[in-house]
């Protein structure tokens, strides 16, 4: 498995707390030295003062075409006003820098993959990759020329180091609690595209309450969303990125998965698996090892004495969309299962 699990487990969560506090935030901080783009928009839905000035001397970076914004750790950035070669190191970044129309110059492979997320595969053909998530291959991050990185939530200095060394422009993109929209306004900011970033979420909003309004006799039905390991199932806390999703539609969790936070539970325990169980359940994996261990699960007795195992309720989605982090494309794929599964028929 990659080495970053994703969403984030609650003992990390607790070692990052301070680095939460300030959140992606603080990527909406827009530099007074701006070069003028007509899309540079406000900071709307931020927390209080975070479109405030984070720069002096706007003429002289006017001039010479340059920003500054801090990031989600609160570091202050010089960036380009209009960036042309975007890397990104994490699938969030790359979802926000595709739904926002532009393509990056270099791309890392998906969660416990070794290639691309299979949603994004096809638009992001003949872009070079240079590492896997959260793991760049510097050679081939500076054989991509980048004018701008974004480095999702990298928490290893030494690495950043390195790629600040590459460029002074590289952004950490969100703080480990941090919610994708939040995190995508910030992303939106950062490449001189607040407005547009504002509207994509804008119009999903309308397309999560239509979708969750058109369930019939499924709707406010309580979804288990679980992603199964080599050694047992994790469910996902209520603002883990598909749990909100599936909240923005109207639907419920289980009373055993009614928890806040966008991490996962550990591996549980045949004896424990009554807690995935829900009006609906939702499986995934993100590696061979994951899919073998839910085959071999699912002619156990405990796996089929769960009620939506015995009523046909149980849903198979990808597991690099649905249990990680994620942007606009990964939610409109979530919003496009849930209402294929639980759709009025």
């Amino acid at each position: 498995m990659s080495t970053r699990q994703s969403p984030l487990h609650p003992a990390r969560r607790r070692a990052v707390q301070a680095l939460a506090a300030t959140g992606a935030a603080t990527l909406l901080l827009v530099g007074c030295g701006s070069s003028g783009s007509s899309d540079k928009g406000s900071a709307e839905g931020s927390p209080s003062g975070a479109a405030t000035t984070a720069a002096a001397g706007g003429a002289a970076d006017a001039a010479g075409g340059k920003r500054t914004v801090k990031d989600a750790t609160g570091t202050a950035v010089e960036i380009p006003a209009e960036p042309k070669r975007i890397v990104t190191l994490t699938q969030e970044d790359l979802d926000a820098v595709l739904a926002l129309g532009l393509k990056p110059a270099g791309i890392t492979n998906g969660q416990g993959l070794n290639e691309p997320p299979a949603y994004l595969k096809d638009k992001v053909q003949g872009v070079p990759v240079v590492g896997n998530l959260l793991q760049p291959v510097m050679d081939k991050v500076i054989a991509a020329k980048p004018d701008l990185i974004l480095a999702g939530d990298m928490q290893d200095q030494q690495v950043l180091k390195q790629l600040r060394e590459i460029t002074p422009a590289t952004l950490v993109t969100m703080a480990p609690t941090d919610d994708w929209k939040l995190s995508f306004r910030g992303i939106g900011n950062a490449v001189n595209k607040l407005d547009q970033a504002n509207k994509v979420i804008a119009d999903y909003d309308a397309k999560a309450a239509k979708a969750g309004g058109e369930l019939g006799e499924n709707k406010g039905k309580a979804v288990s969303i679980v992603r199964w390991n080599p050694t047992g199932p994790s469910w996902m806390e209520k603002k883990q990125f598909a749990s909100g999703v599936a909240l923005d539609m109207g639907l419920t969790r289980p009373q055993a998965q009614d928890k806040d936070g966008n991490a996962h539970t550990p591996a549980l325990s045949l004896e424990k698996i009554n807690e995935i169980d829900g009006d609906w359940l939702f499986l995934s994996t993100l590696t061979d090892d994951g899919k073998a261990a839910l085959k071999d699960v699912q002619s156990k007795p405990a796996y089929q004495e769960l009620n939506a195992v015995k009523n046909n309720h149980t849903v198979t989605v990808d597991g690099s969309v649905w249990s990680t982090r994620g942007g606009p494309l990964a939610a409109d794929v979530v919003i496009g299962d849930i209402s294929k599964a639980l759709g009025a028929k």
